[in-house]
């Protein structure tokens, strides 16, 4: 004669069983920001500069561009659509993404061959 159980678990806690354990709570975030690589801002030169403007008079309000930037140390690419682009707060809006026009290093937009 099989005996029942007297109180059945419930599932919630029956699953936190096989949950992971995390002996060092904090630990995986804290080895990923070691683990960023930051990188100085690039001063860009007069020729560098002169193609950067070239290429920033190629963006207009929903063109798909790319844009790379220098963001927290590090740079960043963003694509997607022009939502904004506002010349006397010198700033670019990708999508949701404000960029200001001094932290771009280079701009793509899409159907040019620049």
């Amino acid at each position: 004669m099989a005996s029942k159980p007297k109180n059945k678990m419930p599932l919630e806690e029956r699953a936190k069983q096989f949950m992971p354990f995390a002996a060092l709570k904090g630990l995986p975030d804290a080895l990923a920001v070691k683990e960023k690589i930051t990188v100085p801002k690039i001063e860009l030169s007069e020729e560098m500069a002169e193609e950067l403007d070239r290429k920033m008079h190629l963006l207009s309000k929903g063109k798909i561009a790319s844009i790379v930037y220098f963001h927290e140390d590090e740079y960043v690419k963003q694509t997607g659509m022009v939502a904004r682009i506002d010349t006397a707060c010198r700033f670019v809006r990708i999508v949701n993404t404000k960029i200001l026009f001094e932290d771009i290093l280079d701009v793509k937009v899409e159907g040019d061959s620049l």
